[in-house]
């Protein structure tokens, strides 16, 4: 009898026991999930404060005035495509913002002179990020001239100048050069097209493919994308709180206005003295002048060469003669 209860007893406690420790690690179970699940939050609070949804695509776009047919379920998915791509590529386009605030106003006016819409400002940010960068192929500046193409329509390409490097000067050449493509193929998306690809190249896939529009060509990758690119470029930068970049004014990249122009038709033996008679270091002389590419100009012709000079306080676009 005793014996039985002595069990039974021992039975009871160990039952509790369990029923006691499955509660303590529920509950530590409980609060460890809790403690995680507010650490995550908090994180998500901290490192995910954006908010992540698709676009809402309009009924219409165009670029430099030709319609693009966005009733085609194809032409409506590639331009969301970069339309998204660029949205949340945030670093990037968010340096375009600011950068277009300084070189659009040199860009524009000279494609109005030029009589080239003025949406083609867009192209320099797809082809460069408006950044003096080189290609693998080897094109360069803003336009991404190759040296032949760069020479064939003017550009000084040499050991010490590389025109292809200065805004103003590579910027007309462009232009021109987009006008060439207009007058061969009777539309600038086909000329923003032939710009990326080549003349050549696109006249074949034109003719193969018996297309007459851009949109209904099959083309390499990169071309397939570009226009697209450049509208989606447009879109957002001439509405960029639409698409969620909160950017003032003041941290918008300042123009090159503060200048004055130097001209010269001597030879310059050391930029960096010529820099110091100016009062700027020499990493500003070419800030304001990358096509000198060189330490010195031989200018063994006697051209005549006009060099920016940044001045502090001053008369914008000053001119000064020596």
């Amino acid at each position: 009898m005793n014996k039985g209860l002595a069990i039974f007893n021992l039975s009871v406690t160990s039952l509790l026991l369990i029923f006691l420790l499955t509660s303590y690690l529920s509950k530590e179970e409980a609060d460890k999930q809790m403690t995680n699940e507010a650490a995550i939050e908090e994180l998500s609070n901290v490192l995910l404060s954006q908010q992540i949804r698709s676009i809402q695509l309009k009924n219409d776009y165009d670029f430099a005035g030709e319609r693009v047919p966005i009733e085609n379920f194809d032409i409506r998915e590639r331009l969301e495509r970069e339309l998204l791509v660029n949205s949340y590529w945030h670093s990037s386009t968010s340096l375009n913002i600011k950068m277009a605030n300084r070189f659009f106003e040199i860009i524009e006016p000279i494609l109005k002179e030029e009589g080239i819409p003025d949406d083609f400002k867009y192209l320099a940010v797809a082809e460069s990020n408006l950044r003096n960068v080189t290609s693998p192929a080897g094109a360069k500046g803003i336009w991404q001239f190759l040296a032949n193409t760069g020479r064939g329509y003017g550009l000084e390409i040499n050991a010490e100048v590389d025109e292809r490097y200065h805004y103003e000067k590579a910027t007309r050449a462009a232009c021109r050069y987009i006008r060439d493509y207009y007058e061969e193929f009777g539309s600038w998306t086909l000329a923003a097209a032939a710009y990326n690809m080549g003349g050549p190249r696109l006249k074949r896939f034109l003719r193969d493919q018996r297309a007459e529009s851009y949109y209904d060509l099959n083309l390499f990758e990169e071309t397939n994308r570009y226009v697209f690119r450049i509208i989606a470029f447009k879109e957002i930068m001439e509405s960029p709180r639409e698409y969620g970049f909160l950017i003032e004014e003041e941290d918008m990249y300042p123009p090159f206005d503060h200048i004055k122009w130097v001209e010269i038709n001597e030879p310059i033996a050391n930029l960096g003295d010529f820099a110091t008679e100016y009062g700027i270091s020499y990493r500003m002389l070419k800030v304001y002048n990358p096509w000198l590419i060189s330490g010195s100009l031989n200018n063994v012709r006697g051209k005549n060469y006009r060099i920016k000079v940044p001045i502090q306080d001053g008369y914008r676009d000053e001119y000064i003669g020596e």
